[in-house]
């Protein structure tokens, strides 16, 4: 795939948006944990780190959030099977 193709900028956007809102979405449970809001699920979340891995560490770390449950340790998994996709789709 051509690096300057639009399919692949196309791609390589929306990726960088879900990753944001991932992130997002991160900010948001931890500003609600703080209020004593209600929070949105430990599954929900965890989705959003399998589609948006990247984000969902940053947000992990920038907001320290979720960061000493043990099931949230799949989120750096969740990325290296991202890389290794990556890897196996352009090379």
């Amino acid at each position: 795939m051509d690096w300057t193709s639009a399919a692949f900028l196309a791609l390589a956007g929306l990726y960088l948006l879900i990753n944001l809102v991932a992130m997002m979405m991160y900010a948001y449970d931890k500003m609600m944990a703080r209020k004593g809001d209600r929070r949105i699920s430990e599954r929900t979340l965890l989705l959003l780190a399998l589609v948006g891995p990247f984000g969902a560490m940053a947000g992990m770390r920038w907001f320290r959030h979720k960061t000493r449950k043990l099931k949230f340790k799949l989120v750096p998994l969740f990325a290296a099977i991202h890389v290794l996709i990556a890897f196996l789709l352009l090379y």
